[in-house]
C-alpha cells in the first residue's frame, strides 16, 4: 500500500499526486513511469513521474482527468492509500550534450517535461523549455520551469500568455532563439504528432514520449504496441520515447479510438456511481 501525502488540482482537470514510494524514487531517472491502481480489482493506469525526492521517498505525478479511474484517482485526498505503485518502468529520456534542446510541454506534459528539462540544463545544455495550453489559466508550474530553463516560451490558442496560436508557431520560436538541436515532447498524443509534423520541414530530430494504452507495463500483453520506423515497437519497453518522425500517427489514433465506447461507459458509470455512492 503506497499513502498519499498530497492530492490536489493545480489548474482545472490537472491533478497532482505525492504518494510515498521510497523504492521507486531510489532509482527513477527523467522520462520513465510508473502504473498503479486505485483499487485492488481497479484498473492498472501508466502516469509519467513528474518528480521525485530520493531523501523524503516521494513521487509525485501529474495527470488528466480523462475517464473512470483517473476521476477516482482525483477524488482520493491525502491520507489515504493506492494499494498499486510499479515502477520505475519504460527507458529514460537520454540525456547527452546535444546543445541547444527545446523541451515542449503541453496538458500534463508540462510537469512530466520538468525532470528532462532539468538533467539537460544539468549536462550544460541549453533549454528552450515551451509550454502550450488553451488559455493562460491553464498553465502551471511556470516559476519551476524557468528555474531549470535558459528560456520559457508560453504559446496558449487564446492569446492570452505568451504566442498566440498552437505548436505551429514552433518554426519562428527557433528562429527567434537559434538553431535546435533536438526537441523532447511531453503530452497528448495531438501535440506530439502536431510537434512532430511541425519540426520535420526544420530537420529537427524529434523526441515525443508515446502514451498509449497500456496493461501491464512490461511488454507481456501487447496493448501499447505502436509502429515506428515499420517496425512493432512496445512503448512500454522500447519506449516510452521514440522518434516521432518515424512514428505511424494514423495507426496509433485508430489504436487509441478501439476502446473510447468503453471508455464512455465506464465514465457513465462512475458518474452514477459517485451520485448514488453504489458500487
Amino acid at each position: 500500500m503506497r499513502k498519499i501525502l498530497e492530492s490536489l488540482m493545480i489548474v482545472p482537470n490537472i491533478h497532482l499526486l505525492r504518494v510515498e514510494a521510497p523504492d521507486v524514487a531510489g532509482q527513477i531517472e527523467p522520462g520513465q513511469f510508473v502504473i498503479l491502481r486505485v483499487e485492488e480489482e481497479g484498473e492498472r493506469i501508466p502516469l509519467s513521474v513528474s518528480d521525485w525526492d530520493t531523501d523524503q521517498g516521494t513521487i509525485t505525478m501529474v495527470f488528466m482527468n480523462v475517464g473512470g479511474t483517473t476521476n477516482r484517482l482525483a477524488s482520493l485526498k491525502a491520507g489515504e492509500h493506492l494499494p498499486t505503485v510499479v515502477g520505475p518502468l519504460g527507458n529514460p529520456t537520454e540525456i547527452e550534450r546535444y546543445g541547444t534542446v527545446l523541451c515542449l510541454g503541453g496538458c500534463y506534459g508540462i510537469g512530466s517535461i520538468l525532470p528532462i528539462a532539468r538533467a539537460l540544463r544539468e549536462k550544460k545544455n541549453r533549454v528552450i523549455t515551451v509550454i502550450e495550453a488553451r488559455s493562460q489559466f491553464l498553465l502551471y508550474w511556470e516559476d519551476r520551469l524557468k528555474a531549470v530553463s535558459d528560456e520559457l516560451v508560453a504559446i496558449t490558442r487564446d492569446g492570452t500568455r505568451g504566442r498566440k496560436g498552437h505548436v505551429t508557431r514552433l518554426p519562428e520560436i527557433v528562429q527567434a532563439h537559434g538553431p535546435v538541436d533536438r526537441m523532447i515532447v511531453n503530452g497528448c498524443t495531438y501535440l506530439l504528432r502536431r510537434a512532430s509534423e511541425t519540426s520535420r520541414p526544420l530537420k529537427m530530430k524529434t523526441i515525443v514520449s508515446l502514451n498509449p494504452i497500456m496493461i501491464d507495463g512490461t511488454g507481456m500483453c501487447g496493448v501499447c504496441r505502436v509502429s515506428v520506423g515499420g517496425t512493432t515497437r512496445f512503448a512500454c519497453v522500447d519506449g516510452p520515447d521514440f522518434d516521432g518522425h518515424e512514428v505511424d500517427w494514423d495507426e496509433l489514433a485508430q489504436r487509441r479510438r478501439m476502446y473510447l465506447r468503453e471508455e464512455a461507459v465506464t465514465v457513465q458509470h462512475e458518474r452514477c456511481r459517485s451520485q448514488t455512492g453504489l458500487r
